[in-house]
């Protein structure tokens, strides 16, 4: 039973002094878009681990929101449609045939995407 409570005990104490929150008294993590880290210092302390971290967190995935598909022109429904991500966007498909002529000319189709986007913008 010892050993139990022991395990436990440095497990819990590896975890929080482990957590970059508790060493440095910050909080770091990533704004509403996910592509810029924020950081809540506490007093006197200094920029540089939370530039680190921030630099090692990776650019949150977005999603280009198209709901034509840029390869056939149709409607995409939301329950049998494919996804491709592709530098750090995803883009919606009607189907899973649509992502390969996609891969082959990323941005004719990306054209198209952001032509849907613009014309659903301006009828706002």
């Amino acid at each position: 039973m010892t050993k139990i409570i022991c395990l436990v005990t440095l497990g819990l104490f590896v975890f929080m002094f482990t957590s970059s929150s508790v060493v440095f008294g910050m909080s770091c993590g990533s704004d509403k878009g996910g592509s810029e880290a924020t950081c809540d210092h506490a007093a006197g302390s200094q920029m540089t681990e939370c530039d680190q971290h921030a630099a090692a967190v990776p650019n949150a995935v977005v999603d280009a929101g198209n709901k034509v598909c840029p390869v056939l022109g149709e409607s995409i429904d939301e329950t049998t449609k494919a996804i491709y991500e592709y530098e750090g966007k995803i883009y919606n498909f009607c189907c899973a045939g649509c992502i390969e002529p996609f891969k082959k000319e990323p941005q004719k189709y990306i054209d198209k995407v952001n032509q849907e986007l613009e014309a659903n913008q301006s009828t706002k």
